[in-house]
């Protein structure tokens, strides 16, 4: 086991399911760990299980990611808590069962999955130095949906798997873009997906919604299993230099031909630049 001691690494959505899990991973590694999660009770949790599971320093901050906001106040945050970030995990993830908008006027689940860690990621650039990472937890549910530039916030046939499918499109090809305009940074980015886990991504939807997702769990890997290849990209040794690459189960896979379309990665991140406010600074 390859010891991360002194690397600082933050992981979003790490009070349960994929990211708790990634972050126990790394905990046990010896990283110092700055967290993400919502739920106060899920959050203390989690936190004095990464502080037992051996983490070099650990830090919860509790984050809203339907708020843009609140990311930046996130981003704020670390950077006074953080002179430099090895490794950024992005994994805070929702599925909402009826179209809703956040605060900012936009669609639920596309900007909680896509325009808040391209926000965060966007913010937080100037502490990744040369040999970070970048980890972005996409999903092979990008194959339910392309993404629809003219539609991006889904107000022509809201579908919650749909919806959930294009946020995920949109991971990977906004890791596409990242990946090229990071080249020559030493900084890499890659998109990934952790396998159909049980988690409580799906759940909260409603009784037959929860059922069903219960039921599903049953033919579902367990959480420790889908955060394999989140801590493969985030510590090993053997994807040191790989960027703009997309995994599952620790091996690089192709996904779909329109997640990995250049022009449509330019366009995407154009949109998200205007939707989030935000100019990346040059890597």
């Amino acid at each position: 086991m390859d010891s991360l001691r002194g690397r600082r690494i933050l992981i979003t959505g790490a009070s349960s399911g994929i990211g708790r899990a990634t972050a126990l991973g790394l905990a046990r590694r010896g990283a110092s760990l700055l967290l993400t999660g919502r739920t106060p009770a899920r959050c203390d949790e989690a936190l004095a299980a990464v502080r037992a599971a051996g983490a070099a320093e650990a830090r919860m901050f509790r984050t809203d990611f339907a708020s843009l906001d609140a990311v930046r106040q996130l981003a704020a945050d670390v950077r006074r808590e953080a002179p430099r970030l090895d490794v950024l995990v992005n994994n805070a993830a929702v599925v909402a069962r009826r179209r809703t908008l956040t605060a900012d006027g936009y669609e639920t689940t596309f900007a909680v999955n896509h325009l808040s860690p391209f926000l965060l990621t966007g913010l937080l650039l100037p502490l990744l130095g040369r040999g970070a990472r970048i980890v972005n937890v996409a999903s092979a549910a990008h194959r339910w949906g392309a993404v629809d530039l003219d539609d991006l916030h889904n107000e022509r046939d809201y579908r919650a798997l749909r919806a959930y499918g294009q946020s995920k499109t949109a991971n990977i090809l906004w890791t596409l873009e990242l990946a090229r305009r990071l080249e020559g940074s030493g900084v890499t980015a890659n998109s990934l997906h952790p396998g159909a886990i049980r988690s409580n991504l799906g759940g909260g939807q409603g009784f037959a919604t929860d059922l069903l997702w219960r039921l599903a769990g049953l033919f579902m890997k367990p959480t420790e299993r889908g955060a394999e290849t989140p801590i493969h990209l985030a510590a090993s040794p053997a994807v040191e230099g790989l960027s703009g690459r997309y995994f599952a189960d620790c091996r690089e896979r192709q996904p779909a031909p329109y997640a990995t379309d250049p022009a449509t990665a330019a366009r995407l991140w154009q949109l998200s630049e205007t939707l989030t406010g935000l100019r990346y600074p040059a890597a």
